[in-house]
Order: structure tokens, then sequence, then C-alpha cells
């Protein structure tokens, strides 16, 4: 069976990066590519590294039929994402990769994003798109809603420690790198080359970063009371990549082993022998997240590093990954691409 899908948000990097895996998928056909500051032009045009694919033009979303489509992906905006969402037939399965279902409670949508939600309703039927926690909700999901990738790398390094009980809550400390691509691919002065090539900076700090909620809703769900970490971005000039160094209070040796029984079975999470951590560039263009536990010099401390793509993993891939689930296909289906080294 090919499965018809359309990706509304097609001119960005994450649409582009869905184009780029369907295109090893051979279950789906992508039959509209939405895009209203580029309707008119070909993928060819915006894409030129994806000009071999047969492709429809782009498209504004009001020209597609939806009648038609078997599985829509949002790759737009937070608060655009909803206003356009609410407006799709209600029988239509949706993997939305923008903010605006992530969050539960809509008045914490609210203080993250800065606006009321405007889709409530359907805010409710939301599935959390962490697929290796929330894989049987989201076989069942008609709305799917995308993690954040910097939420994603730190929910993999972090999860089975706060289920398991094995690290003082109150001690959490990430410190993470990522590259540019996860800031969109609108023009912004700070990321003309001139300004970011050849340094790095912190960002968000002090706690404003907007994923900072999902790590709030998610670790707080976990442990049955509240949990902040201490959260700090650094963006670097590379394209794609996140690497988040965890620093925990916990046994090293029982946080290594509960990380890889946790994910012993998982096709994309790959916990390393203990005392080695990864690279970027050891998963760069792929679906895989690397994770790696060490001790500290000082006793009863973890350092637990995670390293994945954030277009793939942390976005792209991780909405085919949820959309195979909902389609009832294979969930590694268009996924086990190699990554790209060097």
């Amino acid at each position: 069976m090919t499965h018809k899908i359309a990706i509304l948000g097609a001119s960005g990097y994450t649409g582009a990066e869905l184009v780029r895996l369907i295109a090893t998928h051979g279950g789906m056909e992508i039959v509209a590519l939405g895009a209203n500051s580029k309707a008119g032009q070909s993928m060819a045009e915006v894409f030129p590294h994806l000009r071999h694919l047969d492709l429809p033009d782009l498209v504004t979303v009001d020209e597609i039929d939806f009648a038609t489509v078997d599985l829509c992906f949002c790759a737009l905006p937070h608060k655009t994402s909803q206003e356009v969402i609410k407006n799709l037939p209600r029988d239509l399965k949706i993997v939305d990769l923008s903010a605006d279902f992530r969050l539960r409670d809509p008045s914490a949508y609210q203080a993250w994003y800065g606006n009321a939600h405007a889709a409530t309703e359907i805010q409710k039927e939301a599935v959390y798109g962490l697929t290796e926690f929330y894989r049987d909700e989201i076989r069942n999901a008609r709305l799917v809603a995308g993690t954040g990738c910097n939420a994603a790398t730190g929910q993999y390094a972090l999860r089975p420690l706060i289920s398991g009980e094995l690290i003082d809550l109150d001690e959490i400390i990430l410190d993470l790198k990522c590259g540019v691509t996860g800031a969109g691919r609108s023009l912004k002065e700070n990321l003309l080359h001139a300004e970011l090539s050849e340094g790095t900076n912190a960002y968000a700090v002090g706690g404003t970063h907007r994923h900072l909620g999902e790590f709030d809703q998610e670790f707080s769900t976990l442990a049955g009371r509240p949990v902040e970490v201490q959260f700090t971005p650094h963006l670097l000039p590379m394209n794609r990549g996140i690497l988040a160094t965890v620093y925990v209070h916990g046994d090293p040796d029982a946080i290594h082993a509960a990380l890889s029984e946790a994910y012993l079975s998982e096709p994309f999470l790959e916990v390393l022998p203990f005392g080695e951590t990864p690279s970027t560039h050891q998963v760069r263009g792929s679906n895989f997240c690397h994770i790696g536990v060490t001790g500290d010099r000082k006793p009863g401390r973890a350092i637990v590093v995670a390293a994945l793509d954030n277009l793939t993993k942390g976005s792209s891939g991780q909405a085919l990954q949820n959309a195979n689930l909902m389609l009832g296909e294979d969930e590694t289906r268009g996924l086990m691409l190699a990554p790209c080294f060097p």
C-alpha cells in the first residue's frame, strides 16, 4: 500500500529533510507540498539537492485537496501551525513539527510562547511525539506533536534515570550545543556567516529557553513532583547536530546500566560502552542518537553525553518514525540510513 502524503512548510529545513527521508521510504508518495511564501516554484528551485526527485510544485495550503491525503506533516512555525491545523479535516492524520501541541496545559503554552492557544479543543487529542516513550499512544493517535530537538536530546539522556530514581532531581545541569539549522531558515542577523563563524555563544541563559516547558512537563510527570533542570543552550557554527552534556549526582555504573537496559531493544538509541562519549559527527544525517556515560573525579557524580541530528532524530526523522506507527508501517521504514561521515 502506498500512503498519500502532504507536507506543509516544505520550503523550510525540516520540510526538505522530510522529502529526503520519504524518498527512500518506498511506501509513501508525496502528493502535495505547501509553502505559501514560495508557491508556484518547483522544489528543485528551492532545494536544488532534491532536483532528482519527481515532486509536485509548491502551492498554497488552500490549494491542497486534503481528501486525497492519508497523512499530513505540518512543518510550519509555532502559532501559524495551530491556525492551519484547526481548519484541516478532523479525520486527517497529522504529525506537527512545531511547538503548538507539545504542552498539554494551554496556560503553560501561553507562558512559554507568549500567545494564547488558538486550538485548545484539538490540543486535547494531541500525543507527545517522543516515540520511544509514547509508542502505543502514537500508534492510535490522529494528531502527534513532535518534540523540540533540544528537548528530545535531554530526555533521551535523563528519562530512565528519573523514572528509576537514580539521580538527585534537584541537581541536574544540562549543557547543550546545537547547530544553526535549529533556528530555522528565516534570515537572522546573528546567523550571518560573518557573525556566527569562528565563535560560539550561550543563549536563552537563565532559564528562558522555550524547550524548558517540555522538560518541566515530562520530567515532573515522570517523577510525580516538580523537577526543574538547569539548562543552557549554546549556538555553534555547524549546520547540523546537538550535543548535550548532562551533569548529575548518582552512581555512574548504575546510570550506564539503566540506560543500556532501557534502550537495549530500541533501533535508534545506541548506548556506548562505559567511558566512551559520542560526537555529532557519528550521527549526522541519521535518525540515530548515541549516548555515553562516564564517571566524574568526584565520587557519586556522573556525566551523560547524548548526540543526535536536530533535523533528523530531533525533528523530521522523529516525525517519520511517528508517521510509520500511525499508518501501520514498520517503525524503522525509511529511517535506517547510515550517518554521513566525515
